[in-house]
């Protein structure tokens, strides 16, 4: 049987590895965000300039 400080060192690191993906989802999101946010910058300031430029 374990003994209760190794159960408390297992779930620290189980808390650990479920923070640092929890991280590296977080960063995954925003890095999409951020793409597809200057994508439709790109789209919209082509459709103002050619609209500008008629």
């Amino acid at each position: 049987m374990s003994s209760p400080d190794q159960d408390r060192q297992r779930n620290r690191k189980i808390a650990e590895n479920e923070a640092n993906r929890q991280v590296v989802g977080d960063v995954r999101v925003s890095v999409w965000a951020i793409a597809v946010s200057i994508v439709a910058g790109v789209i919209v300031l082509g459709i103002v300039w050619a609209w500008l430029n008629r």
